[in-house]
């Protein structure tokens, strides 16, 4: 794209102050939140998910300001994406104190939280969890594939995948899986981005050990997804997946360990 004309510019920014006022209407609606969740912490948890799906809603305009920066000048508005991407950071954390960002724990481990929020129903955690993936995508393809926080990126859709399955009433999954139940598509759906979450992040981590860092640590997070994952298959009666995916644990264990031995006898 050629040079910046000063009427871009003022076209631009002319655009933004409409979506400055809206940014600035959410910030002061989270803190309203926050105020209110701080003087009366009956029903926390409710008001933690209000307080998520606000901090996404806001996320989205500040991606929106840096598309708008793209499509009209040419260039990212990286000060929104970051803003954007602390917002994001934000509402998972309020997820996370609802919840808990248990990865490869037992469900007894956080039933309680949810039993705070039994009355958010199945469609509504589906709804929330399609609608924290999108932003989360969103802003990563808003950063490009090049941007020094690419791979930030892995730990926050990690973050992701466990509070999504922490999210599923596993209580109650394998019937809500029954061909008679009204929820089994919306069940189905939410499992299914769950289960791809977890394998993604396993793949990631150890795409990243073996091509940057060459740390065992990332590894060895890369086979705690794999048993997150298997963990869930169990729980779910899946045992064909749940075997299948302990023998893809053996492997990777195998290599690891067969490759701190040598990285220790090349130390010597």
């Amino acid at each position: 794209m050629g040079k910046i004309t000063q009427e871009q510019r003022n076209r631009y920014f002319e655009i933004v102050k409409e979506y400055r006022k809206t940014i600035e209407a959410g910030v002061a609606k989270e803190r309203t939140l926050l105020d209110l969740l701080a003087k009366d912490d009956s029903a926390a948890a409710y008001k933690r998910l209000v307080l998520a799906e606000t901090a996404l809603d806001l996320s989205s305009w500040y991606i929106l300001v840096s598309t708008l920066s793209v499509s009209m000048l040419g260039i990212k508005n990286e000060d929104y994406l970051l803003e954007g991407r602390k917002t994001l950071v934000r509402a998972l954390k309020y997820l996370e104190d609802t919840v808990t960002a248990t990865l490869d724990g037992p469900y007894s481990d956080y039933e309680e939280r949810l039993a705070e929020i039994k009355d958010f129903d199945a469609a509504s955690r589906f709804k929330l969890i399609r609608k924290f993936g999108f932003a989360i995508q969103s802003l990563e393809d808003a950063f490009g594939e090049n941007s020094k926080y690419g791979w930030s990126f892995l730990e926050i859709w990690g973050k992701y995948g466990a509070l999504a399955k922490n999210l599923v009433d596993l209580r109650s999954a394998v019937t809500d899986l029954g061909f008679d139940s009204p929820i089994r598509p919306i069940v189905m759906g939410h499992l299914a981005i769950v289960k791809q979450t977890l394998q993604r992040c396993a793949d990631k981590y150890r795409e990243q050990y073996e091509i940057y860092t060459h740390k065992p640590q990332d590894f060895r997070q890369a086979i705690v997804y794999l048993s997150a994952l298997r963990r869930l298959y169990m729980n779910l009666g899946e045992r064909d997946e749940a075997e299948t995916t302990k023998k893809k644990m053996d492997v990777w264990n195998a290599k690891l360990e067969a490759e701190s031995k040598r990285q220790e006898a090349a130390k010597r």
